[in-house]
C-alpha cells in the first residue's frame, strides 16, 4: 500500500504572519514531497493559531498552504482535517472549498487491518479541568454567536493578541515529557483500551514528539509540532514512524 501521513500543530500567523511564512513554505514543501506516494494526509489540528469561520469571511491569508492542500485534494488523494483548540471554530470551508472532511473529535480508522483513534488531544484523559470547563464556553454556539458580532478587523486582531499573549503555542510546559504516569493522553488511551483495542491512538497537541507503549500491540504516539520539530507520522502498512522534515 501507499503511505499514510500525519502532521500537527503547524500554528501558522503565530506570533505574526511574518515570522510564520517560513514555516508554512516548508509545511508546503513537506505536502509536495509526501504527495508522491500518499494514500492519505490526516492533520490534526491547530493548522493556524487562529481560525474563525464569519458567514461570509474567513482570516486572510495562508494562501500557499490553502492552495496545496486544494492541489493535493483534486488530484485524488484524501485529506481529513481535525479541529484543535486554535481552530475549533471551523464550519464548512475546508468541506465546501477544499472538499476536505472535519472532526471535532477522535475517529476511528482502519488502515492496513490496523486500527487507529485519532484526534487532537485536547481535553482528553483525566484533570485539566480548567481547559475543559473553557471549551463548553467556546464551543458553546450562544459564544460562537456572539463573537460572530464583532467586526473581523476586530475579532481576529484580539484573538490573535489573546493567542500569542498566553503563550498557548508550544510554551515551555509543552514540550517536557512528564513521565508516562502523568501524561494524560497516555492515561487515556490505556483507558480506552480497556473497552476496546486499537494498535495506535495518534494525537497532537501536546507539541512534543512521543511514542510509548501502553498495551499489547499498542502505541501511543504524540506528533510534535512543526515549531521547533517540523515532526510528522508515516504508516507503510506495516510499522509506523515519527520523522522530521529535512532529514
Amino acid at each position: 500500500m501507499k503511505k499514510v501521513y500525519f502532521a500537527s500543530d503547524q500554528h501558522f500567523g503565530a506570533p505574526t504572519p511574518e515570522l510564520s511564512l517560513p514555516r508554512e513554505q516548508k509545511f508546503v514543501a513537506w505536502l509536495d514531497e509526501v504527495k508522491q506516494d500518499a494514500e492519505a494526509i490526516f492533520l490534526l489540528g491547530d493548522l493556524f493559531d487562529f481560525w474563525f469561520e464569519y458567514k461570509t469571511v474567513v482570516p486572510k491569508g495562508f494562501v500557499r498552504v490553502l492552495g496545496k492542500l486544494a492541489e493535493i485534494r483534486d488530484s485524488g488523494i484524501p485529506i481529513y482535517f481535525f479541529v484543535g483548540n486554535h481552530d475549533l471554530w471551523m464550519n464548512d470551508y475546508f468541506q465546501t472549498e477544499l472538499n476536505i472532511p472535519v472532526y471535532h473529535d477522535n475517529k476511528e480508522f482502519t488502515f492496513n487491518g490496523k486500527t487507529f483513534l485519532i484526534g487532537h488531544g485536547d481535553g482528553k484523559g483525566p484533570g485539566d479541568k480548567g481547559y475543559k470547563r473553557m471549551k463548553k464556553v467556546f464551543t458553546n454556539p450562544f459564544s460562537k454567536w456572539l463573537f460572530r458580532w464583532l467586526h473581523p478587523d476586530v475579532g481576529v486582531s484580539l484573538a490573535q493578541y489573546l493567542s500569542v499573549k498566553n503563550k498557548l503555542i508550544s510554551g515551555a510546559e509543552d514540550v517536557k515529557f512528564l513521565g508516562e504516569e502523568n501524561e494524560w493522553l497516555v492515561l487515556y488511551a490505556k483507558r480506552k483500551l480497556e473497552t476496546q483495542h486499537y494498535n495506535y491512538f495518534i494525537f497532537g497537541h501536546r507539541h512534543l514528539p512521543m511514542i510509548i507503549d501502553v498495551g499489547q500491540d499498542a502505541k501511543y504516539v504524540n506528533l510534535g509540532d512543526w515549531i521547533g520539530y517540523f515532526t510528522y507520522g508515516v504508516f507503510d502498512g506495516e510499522t509506523f514512524e515519527l520523522k522530521k522534515f529535512g532529514e
